[in-house]
């Protein structure tokens, strides 16, 4: 008997996407009941708190918080969007109404997926504060590619340094010195314990009225420093499925949280990393604020920005104009890129 050939990646992929959509129709089918125009109420403005498949857990301006159906020709809905919704007169035991509309946004935030391209995954974003740590270590490199992703949306960035209560006085010159580069260049930097408390004051009015992403890889103590600023929170879209009954969803969808002192935060894992292969060379130089004034002056129009004749960006590095710390970090950043875009091919290629 000849021993079964074992799926590939992609057959596997593509068997558990199917059996997700056969869940979302049973659920659209079963749990979504659709609900009568005449049984609706009026419109009213509200904000989305999160997204679950067909339906949207979502804030109305006066704080009540409702399980709604998305309408069919809505293509796209995400946290933080502002709609458009009429409530149910008579509310069922688990929708209260239907999204009826999405205003523009003013931003989006979006991630790439190896398979399903660019994906937008937050709206209407104010600012991205990328935190890094004294430990385990402190590297520039991490934050360059938080600020390109950034850039790149046109969000504002923020950079917060955590955990300064373990500052050694053997690093402070040299992390100190960092951080005065990026305020040269514009960037707003803070310094924070969440241990201590030290600058969460300044980072809670920082948050005021503003709509927050935090950003940063595991361990410089994001999760710390979001206890520290909502102390009291509570994951709204956990309080609205309990009043409907549904049962609260698992944490790999954003949410919208509010501060106590104001403002709000958007907390998703698939915001806290970003990938930047989708990036071409010339974008993520773009993305460098302080090469803008070199770029398209340089004597090819092919210029690499390294060894290259007339290279108006490496010019300026050796003439002190641009941190060679960051121009560093820049090659670095194209260099990985090549390489993720290679290991996408593959993949895509043995699916």
């Amino acid at each position: 008997m000849s021993k079964k050939k074992p799926l590939s990646q992609g057959q596997r992929r593509r068997m558990r996407a199917n059996h997700e959509k056969r869940l979302q129709r049973k659920e659209a089918g079963e749990s979504l009941p659709e609900i009568q125009d005449s049984s609706l109420g009026p419109e009213l403005e509200a904000t989305v708190i999160s997204r679950f498949g067909q339906h949207a857990d979502i804030e109305t301006h006066d704080g009540q918080l409702v399980r709604c159906n998305i309408r069919r020709n809505i293509q796209s809905l995400v946290t933080g969007d502002k709609v458009i919704v009429r409530l149910a007169n008579e509310t069922s035991a688990t929708i209260a109404g239907v999204v009826e509309a999405v205003h523009p946004r003013h931003s989006s935030l979006s991630r790439p997926d190896l398979y399903d391209g660019i994906k937008i995954i937050a709206a209407n974003i104010d600012q991205i504060l990328i935190v890094s740590s004294v430990v385990p270590s402190f590297t520039t490199q991490i934050i360059d590619r938080y600020l390109v992703a950034a850039e790149d949306t046109g969000i504002e960035p923020v950079i917060i340094l955590n955990k300064i209560d373990l500052l050694s006085d053997e690093d402070a010159p040299e992390i100190e010195a960092a951080l005065k580069r990026y305020e040269a260049i514009g960037y707003q930097v803070y310094q924070v314990s969440s241990l201590d408390g030290h600058g969460v004051d300044t980072v809670k009015s920082l948050l005021k009225d503003k709509v927050s992403v935090f950003v940063g890889q595991s361990g410089v103590g994001k999760s710390s420093l979001i206890n520290a600023l909502l102390p009291e929170a509570e994951l709204l879209t956990g309080d609205v499925s309990e009043n409907s009954g549904l049962g609260q969803h698992t944490t790999t969808t954003a949410k919208l949280l509010h501060f106590p002192s104001g403002g709000d935060l958007v907390d998703s894992p698939g915001v806290r990393e970003f990938a930047l292969w989708h990036l071409p060379a010339e974008r993520v130089g773009w993305c460098f604020v302080e090469f803008r004034d070199y770029i398209g002056t340089c004597k090819f129009r092919d210029c690499k920005h390294k060894d290259d004749p007339g290279c108006a960006i490496s010019d300026a590095v050796k003439a002190g104009q641009i941190a060679t710390d960051r121009y560093n970090n820049y090659h670095r950043i194209i260099d990985s890129l090549d390489e993720q875009r290679h290991a996408r091919h593959f993949r895509n290629e043995h699916d």
